[in-house]
């Protein structure tokens, strides 16, 4: 039986995951980040601050806060890249502390019957000056 994961070993709680140069901004219960891998323009994560695995080990203040978080960032990215629609995902396989994955899928979308992470592709990496143009984008039309 495998072990479950304490948060000594959790990478979120570690501070090595999501990459601290790629911090949108603090939400409240969440920390926003632009994902490492841009394939899909404006992939960003959501990361609890604090460790939790599952929505109901959240209280029922803090599932509605976070969804509300999750929300108005989706609404700052919509802004920002003007999808054609926007995924959401909570997974937690590979990473078992809450975090959401709001995903633009733009016009032109490589895959858009595809669930993103089921795309094979090479990861796109963004160069420093435009990974900050992006997050200050972003930044811009959160209204915190």
């Amino acid at each position: 039986m495998k072990r479950a994961m304490s948060t000594s070993d959790c990478k979120a709680c570690a501070g090595t995951w999501p990459p601290a140069d790629h911090r949108i901004a603090d939400c409240g219960l969440a920390v926003a980040y632009l994902f490492e891998d841009q394939f899909f323009s404006g992939w960003t994560v959501l990361v609890l601050k604090r460790h939790a695995r599952e929505l109901f080990d959240l209280t029922k203040g803090e599932r509605s806060q976070v969804i509300e978080e999750v929300a108005e960032v989706a609404r700052a990215l919509s802004e920002v890249f003007q999808p054609v629609k926007i995924n959401y995902g909570s997974l937690g396989n590979q990473l078992p502390h809450m975090h959401w994955h709001v995903i633009p899928r733009l016009a032109g979308d490589p895959a858009p019957m595809e669930a993103p992470w089921g795309v094979k592709h090479e990861p796109v990496r963004l160069a420093e000056g435009e990974l900050r143009e992006t997050i200050a984008r972003i930044q811009a039309k959160l209204k915190r």
